[in-house]
């Protein structure tokens, strides 16, 4: 349970005035309820199709690029 007394926010360095502490609270909540955009339903292929695993070599080493 909170009272009144107890800040939600807490100011790290520097001094902030009530009026900034509003104006970062209130940037705070609108990103925290704005809705994400909505996703495609259908994102097509997340690997090229002329990919041939078949042709990969079975090991790659830990520092390689394609990992």
């Amino acid at each position: 349970m909170s009272t009144a007394a107890e800040s939600v926010l807490r100011v790290e360095k520097g001094l902030a005035d009530p009026e900034e502490l509003a104006a970062i609270t209130a940037v705070l909540l609108a990103r925290a309820a704005a809705q994400p955009a909505a996703t495609p339903a259908h994102r097509g292929r997340s690997t090229a199709g002329w990919r041939r695993l078949e042709r990969t070599p079975g090991f790659r080493a830990p520092h390689s690029w394609q990992g």
